[in-house]
């Protein structure tokens, strides 16, 4: 935790190091040249951010009863950081307490995006409702959400938080109840009530879901980085952090409140020739060579296109276990493991979920966590769901896989007949699922998360393809706009660009389509301009969906 202190000078306007305008919008879009200035590091922008915040911790509202802790840092070309803080109140994590601090390559401060303006001071933080009570409104919850099943190890915990997010800050409790249905799988809701009268404030699901070389499933015979063991191989990639794919032997985790008590097993697979699997799914490894797969070339993507190594970016390898429960029709991405647990479907509605796009974007939710902590509830919840989608086909495309060519569509691979519809979701037009919306109008945030981001996905397939008809992938993509406007699409690469920028730079826990219209606006503006072709396209994009 790192509390106000004196300001210290930073070290680049030390150096006599400037920047110009013009300058700086190069830098933010092309690597830095031989004989430009030494490019600072994490600590360094930490440390710099550090004597900001303590020159304007007034302007941000902090006083003596509250901390912050840095959550994650991206630093520009151009020597620009952006340094991204949570916030505590008398030790109590704050929803909405998050803001990002923008800091120019010589130390000046640019701005400051936050997630809440709302001056953060209770009359007490001893709560009137118990934490027992809180608990119960909790399981209540999530047994309602299975009417009729029988769920087994059903614990919640609470924790005193500040909800910042719904209005005025007030005491609340935080309570994650989870349990396993009748199949051993996992279930779980969060649930945010009143410390004070025990109203329900919120609540939204805990699981964030989607749903040598190797012969895969899904994309063909694809190359794998393991490591040798002796006298065989094991699926753990070195060269991509360690990350690694074990059997969960069609087991599930038993967890105690937040604490898991045993997991399901992640053994990590081994092979004798370094040749995976036969592409059958009666072969167990078939679907490891997809996950380890689906991993690397997401790790690729985000590597290759925003310098980001790792999910974290921190360079450390997630893992994955398949084989996941029985007849699980899900895949998840679990903060807690930093890993990815993919079921094998029933077969009737789904297969296994271990598609290139799946992949991607269960494993962007660890992204989003470790940048925008988007809350997985309301129009913020639509756009976590958004973020994934976007990045998942940006993955599929990336990988560039003729096996598993890229398309707008999610999880057609993994679908089945019984489930009446050839994907899980269309990005050119969300309502072809029955249940996602095209357009922004009120009250979308009280939909499911999975479907008020049919806004952002629509948005994002516009900024790219544009409206009209074309196919891609081998698929037939038609995007009608709400307006009935004309969208010109910028191109894949440029909406990835924009979106991460806007993820990792502007966007908060608590932004809404509002708040991503301005956050992708000013990553436009950032990369290519404000008077560009990209910049204009953005706010086309968002006005043909009825944003802005």
């Amino acid at each position: 935790m790192s509390r106000i202190r004196h300001v210290r000078g930073s070290r680049l306007a030390a150096a006599g190091v400037a920047v110009t305008g013009a300058a700086a919008l190069l830098a933010a879009v092309l690597p830095p040249t031989a004989g430009a200035a030494v490019r600072p590091t994490r600590a360094d922008a930490i440390e710099d951010a550090e004597a900001v915040l303590a020159d304007r911790a007034a302007a941000l509202g902090l006083t003596p009863a509250q901390a912050t802790k840095v959550r994650d840092v991206v630093i520009d070309g151009d020597g620009t950081r952006h340094v991204r803080y949570d916030r505590t109140y008398h030790r109590l994590p704050v929803l909405g307490g998050d803001f990002v601090l923008h800091i120019d390559p010589d130390g000046t401060h640019r701005g400051t995006t936050r997630a809440t303006r709302s001056a953060l001071s209770l009359p007490t933080v001893t709560p009137e409702v118990s934490a027992p009570k809180a608990a119960g409104l909790a399981a209540d919850l999530l047994r309602a959400a299975h009417l009729g099943e029988t769920l087994e190890k059903l614990t919640a915990k609470p924790r005193l938080v500040v909800d910042a997010l719904h209005g005025a800050p007030r005491l609340a409790w935080r309570t994650d109840a989870v349990a396993h249905d009748e199949r051993g799988n996992p279930v779980g809701r969060t649930l945010l009530t009143d410390a004070a009268t025990g109203a329900r404030i919120d609540a939204w699901d805990t699981l964030e879901s989607a749903a040598g070389d190797g012969r895969s499933l899904y994309g063909g015979t694809v190359p794998l980085e393991t490591t040798a063991t002796g006298s065989s191989y094991q699926l753990k990639d070195p060269t991509r952090g360690g990350t690694y794919t074990g059997d969960a032997e069609s087991r599930t985790d038993r967890c105690l409140l937040t604490i898991c008590l045993t997991r399901a097993p992640a053994t990590p697979f081994t092979d004798a020739d370094n040749h995976w699997a036969t592409g059958e799914a009666s072969d167990r490894a078939t679907v490891a060579v997809d996950a380890q797969y689906g991993t690397d070339v997401t790790w690729d993507y985000y590597e290759d296109v925003h310098g980001r190594s790792g999910i974290a970016g921190d360079g450390k390898g997630s893992f994955n276990r398949v084989h996941y429960g029985k007849d699980y029709n899900n895949a998840f991405w679990d903060d807690t493991c930093f890993c990815m647990t993919y079921g094998d479907g029933d077969g009737t509605l789904m297969g296994p979920l271990v598609s290139l796009d799946v992949a991607g974007h269960e494993m962007s939710h660890g992204v989003t966590s470790k940048t925008a902590a988007l809350t997985y509830s309301g129009e913020p919840g639509g756009l976590n769901e958004a973020t994934s989608d976007i990045f998942g086909t940006l993955v599929e495309f990336h990988a560039a896989n003729t096996e598993d060519p890229g398309d707008w569509l999610i999880g057609e691979k993994v679908v089945r007949s019984g489930l009446g519809r050839e994907a899980l979701r269309f990005m050119d037009e969300p309502s072809k699922d029955g249940k996602s919306a095209d357009c922004w109008s009120e009250g979308l945030g009280d939909l499911d998360v999975h479907y008020s981001s049919g806004v952002g996905n629509h948005f994002a397939y516009l900024l790219a393809e544009g409206s009209g008809p074309k196919t891609l992938g081998g698929v037939r993509h038609d995007s009608p706009t709400c307006d009935g406007s004309e969208v010109q699409g910028i191109g894949r690469d440029r909406l990835g660009r924009i979106w991460y920028r806007a993820l990792t730079v502007y966007m908060t826990s608590s932004t809404d389509y509002a708040g991503a219209r301005a956050a992708t606006l000013s990553a436009a503006k950032d990369l290519y301009g404000a008077g560009g072709t990209e910049y204009a396209a953005v706010a086309a994009a968002w006005s043909a969906v009825n944003v802005g």
